[in-house]
């Protein structure tokens, strides 16, 4: 059975393809002992030797995936480690006894569904930027915006950094103690997005 490598990757769980794609890039897998760093290269699995940095990668079946639906609470990173010792998700899925990482991320001080799963090709299929995945975030903004900034934040506006961020859809839900509950639909998650957009 012959297929891409960075699939067959993410595939087995090794990561989501995006990461596997990074690993090929930075000469961490090694096809038959020797590096590749091409992208689309094919392998068969049943026959090639791979590792991944310096470990193989036995040929198994797709394995059997993992699933999580997690309503993450403030105060934990959406990542696998975190260099200050601060709470990451997976401390909350200490019974979990597959590897499984995040599908997205949602900022420290942000609450709300994450996934976390093993299946490199849903994580794919989410999370890059030309599947353009809806995400709705509910948001709480101190005061209550005018229908012009709503409809000025709606065709994309331009933050601090230069970065142009892309048309959204934005609603208001209601109005509680002079402050607006908005819901937010966009295509693309760049870090801290939504409230940048503030």
């Amino acid at each position: 059975m012959i297929e891409r490598l960075q699939k067959y990757l993410a595939g087995v769980g090794v990561d989501s393809r995006r990461k596997c794609e990074e690993l090929i890039l930075q000469g961490q897998v090694r096809v038959n002992n020797f590096v590749v760093t091409k992208m689309g290269t094919k392998v068969d699995p049943e026959k090639d030797t791979i590792e991944v940095k310096g470990k193989l990668i036995k040929y198994k079946e797709k394995k059997h995936f993992s699933y999580i639906l997690l309503n993450k609470p403030k105060g934990y990173l959406t990542s696998l480690s975190d260099p200050f010792g601060r709470p990451i998700v997976l401390d909350l899925l200490k019974d979990i006894k597959e590897r499984v990482y995040p599908v997205g991320r949602l900022d420290f001080n942000s609450e709300g569904l994450l996934i976390l799963t093993n299946d490199g090709e849903l994580t794919h299929a989410l999370t890059h930027p030309t599947k353009e995945v809806e995400k709705v975030y509910i948001v709480k903004v101190k005061g209550i915006p005018s229908s012009e900034k709503l409809k000025t934040l709606s065709k994309g506006v331009t933050l601090k950094s230069n970065y142009k961020i892309s048309p959204c859809k934005i609603y208001l839900l209601k109005i509680t103690n002079g402050n607006a509950i908005l819901k937010i639909k966009i295509r693309e998650g760049k870090k801290r997005q939504i409230r940048k957009m503030g």
